[in-house]
């Protein structure tokens, strides 16, 4: 996907300098790329650290951006080399335990609202990192398989086994916690897929499994709930960029803009 005729626009202006649209990208993006640093690095200080970096480096290099992915793509690319870089120095921990938003419902929804947010982040941050990537941009950030693919930089075909398996395995724990009421894939399905469980899955083999879940209501409906239950990652708080990290980001980008 190539980037938008207003994307490239301001991605012009921003170049030349322009304060207005080097603000504008940074309203734009800065809080997709701190949320995916939160979820693949698991500390806000991890978190602030892609965020800086990633900004940093995309408008050092915005003159060579050449317009051929979305913009998006390309940061979550490098955000993607920081996260990599910063879970080769982990810090101890990690694993963040919010509270869900509070739209005040009942004292028992409220309850597992926050049981239900805290199990969330535990359970993406225990995926394996190749995992959690591949859940994280499609299922928390809402990328398509194509641009997921692109920012990892794999088939799609192998993307999409990776998240199937991340997407059950992520089901698994938080059985606990999910309503009883929802389905299981069945087990056909996780036959299938531990037979792969060593290697990529090919693409005859994806489309296999793809047409078994196109057909299998009880499949289709477990993947269903699990992407319902995934999106509400997006509102567990601490995704938004604090206040001195935003200003430091854009004091770093403009000095490096002035240079």
């Amino acid at each position: 996907m190539r980037a938008s005729d207003d994307e490239s626009e301001l991605i012009a202006a921003a170049r030349a300098g322009d304060r207005a649209a080097i603000d504008e990208l940074l309203a734009r993006y800065e809080q997709p790329i701190y949320r995916f640093g939160l979820r693949m690095c698991g500390d806000e200080e991890s978190a602030r650290e892609v965020l800086q970096e990633t900004m940093l480096a995309a408008f050092r290099h915005l003159p060579g951006f050449r317009g051929d992915a979305a913009l998006s793509t390309w940061l979550y690319q490098i955000a993607r080399s920081f996260c990599i870089k910063e879970r080769r120095s982990e810090r101890p921990g990690g694993v963040l335990d919010e509270d869900l938003p509070d739209p005040a419902p009942p004292p028992d929804h409220q309850a597992h609202a926050r049981e239900l947010g805290a199990a969330l982040s535990r359970a993406i941050a225990a995926l394996p990192a190749e995992q959690r990537e591949v859940l994280v941009l499609r299922d928390v950030e809402g990328l398509s398989a194509e641009e997921a693919a692109q920012v990892v930089g794999i088939e799609i075909g192998a993307l999409k086994s990776r998240l199937h398996r991340a997407r059950l395995a992520l089901r698994q724990s938080l059985v606990g916690v999910l309503d009883a009421r929802q389905t299981d894939p069945c087990v056909d399905l996780a036959h299938e897929l531990s037979a792969y469980a060593g290697a990529d899955i090919d693409q005859t083999t994806c489309a296999k499994i793809e047409a078994h879940l196109a057909h299998c209501p009880q499949c289709a409906g477990a993947c269903d709930t699990l992407k319902r239950t995934v999106s509400l990652c997006r509102s567990i708080p601490g995704d938004h960029v604090p206040g001195p990290v935003r200003d430091a980001v854009r004091a770093a980008i403009l000095d490096a803009m002035h240079r």
